[in-house]
């Protein structure tokens, strides 16, 4: 059996959990699912989910990462004594592939745009730039070389790979995000995208409230690198003497301080060149921020700075969406981790290769997909922390915690296996229904109009008391 790795340090560990959860999701992804759900209405409710699901499914990867020691498939199977954890295990490795085949296309994007931004190839005509360079050959060729450096440091392990990366790059990236959002705000015109982004807006926030939480709720958890056993992966690493309330409250505190300076370079950026949010997409920040540089003195040099700062955040959040499979191959069919990584690879350059070819897969993987893969994911790990692990995941948390973490254990637990799950479902079952188009209409029933909305509370609490009473054993929540 191959010798596991570890953290060399406590800062190793939270920087490369804060570097997986940083990453394209806050700056290339957040600015586009801001622009497109309504700018602060989003934002207030993507920091309200981070708040009340985001923390708390955070403690619980990490409490099934640290207790089991392995990597998704085999921490479920293991610490459940039962194969049929077998498959959302799988579910989660499976996720992670999906995310990565999507996310070296972007990521090839960040590095072509950091390597021509010092002669402004972009410059003249931001969008026709963008139409040639996100997809086709050249998306596919620099997504290959996105795919080489993340397994470059992959391949060196955890303490001498991920965590030395991590030291370096995500210092790097908090300095150039506070130094580029204190430049932006200077700027004429900019005043009114910090207003767009910062200013509450209750009037959107009621008219769109159903569109916008399964996207916020999708944005939380893929910034935070959660549903797909990111954060489990890195907690099988950690060593019992660390405080795990302590670690996700830094993790989640730094995550969204990121998020937040991003907003406050993207958007005074985008209203300063004239074009507010911009057209939304994918491709928001490559062409809006683009043509914002070219019109701009030293377009050139900040240009450098803020795709360097983008390629640096996808590689941190890179590096650990290809650590799942990497573990899982180590740990669970006993390859060695050059074996694996170079096996990934190849598989890797196959299905990024269709993402970077058919635009419209990848529009569909990048976004819908996604946020529901990562929201049945997280459901999943709920479930298995309150209804499997129960009083075990208590004990977990406690350990290395201070007493006043430590009385937070039971309420953590309860709300993770009973309230968490309705609410993820209640998302859930709208992003399904809304990918579909499907609207529920309001129904009589005796006289009394039931709401559209209160029929898929129904259908959520319905579906979590029939996984409660599926799960429920000795030692369970409730």
């Amino acid at each position: 059996m191959t010798t596991r790795g570890s953290w060399g340090t406590r800062l190793g560990f939270i920087l490369a959990a804060v570097g997986s959860a940083v990453g394209l999701g806050n700056l290339w992804r957040f600015p586009w699912m801001a622009a497109d759900n309504g700018g602060s209405a989003f934002l207030v409710v993507y920091l309200a989910v981070i708040v009340l699901v985001g923390v708390p499914g955070l403690l619980a990867e990490l409490v099934i990462g640290r207790r089991s020691n392995r990597s998704p498939v085999g921490a479920l199977v293991s610490l459940a004594d039962s194969d049929r954890w077998r498959a959302p295990g799988l579910l989660a490795v499976g996720t992670a592939v999906l995310l990565l085949s999507f996310y070296a296309v972007v990521g090839g994007w960040t590095l072509r745009y950091f390597l021509t931004s010092a002669t402004g190839a972009y410059f003249a005509e931001p969008g026709a730039y963008f139409s040639g360079a996100s997809s086709g050959l050249d998306a596919f060729a620099f997504a290959l070389a996105f795919l080489a450096l993340t397994g470059f440091v992959v391949y060196r392990g955890v303490d001498a790979g991920i965590e030395r990366a991590s030291k370096v790059m995500m210092p790097a990236i908090l300095v150039l995000l506070v130094a580029l959002a204190a430049w932006a705000l200077t700027l004429p015109g900019a005043g009114a995208g910090v207003s767009f982004y910062l200013a509450f807006d209750l009037a959107t926030l009621r008219a769109n409230a159903f569109d916008i939480l399964p996207a916020a709720a999708g944005q939380a958890l893929f910034t935070l690198s959660l549903g797909c056993g990111t954060m489990l992966t890195y907690a099988s690493y950690l060593s019992e003497d660390r405080s795990l309330p302590a670690d996700a409250t830094a993790i989640a505190v730094l995550n969204t301080l990121v998020g937040v300076l991003a907003g406050l370079v993207v958007f005074p950026l985008l209203f300063a060149l004239g074009d507010g949010a911009g057209a939304g997409g994918p491709g928001a920040v490559f062409v809006s921020i683009a043509a914002a540089f070219a019109t701009l003195p030293y377009g050139q040099v900040l240009g450098v700075v803020f795709f360097g700062v983008v390629l640096l955040a996808a590689l941190s959040s890179s590096i650990s969406m290809l650590e799942i499979p990497v573990a899982y191959l180590v740990e669970e069919r006993e390859h060695s981790r050059h074996t694996a990584v170079a096996g990934l690879l190849s598989l890797f350059a196959v299905t990024s290769g269709v993402c970077a070819f058919f635009p419209a897969i990848f529009a569909f993987v990048s976004g819908t997909l996604v946020d529901l893969l990562l929201t049945t994911g997280l459901v999943g790990f709920l479930l298995f922390v309150g209804w499997v692990l129960g009083k075990d995941a208590v004990d977990e948390f406690r350990t290395g915690a201070g007493d006043f973490a430590g009385r937070l254990a039971t309420p953590w637990l309860y709300a993770v296996a009973v309230v968490l799950p309705v609410f993820l479902l209640f998302t859930l079952v709208t992003g399904v229904l809304g990918a579909l188009g499907v609207t529920v209409a309001d129904v009589a029933l005796g006289g009394v109009t039931v709401s559209g909305t209160t029929q898929l509370v129904g259908v959520a609490v319905l579906l979590a008391l029939t996984a409660y009473a599926t799960l429920r054993r000795p030692g369970s929540a409730v």
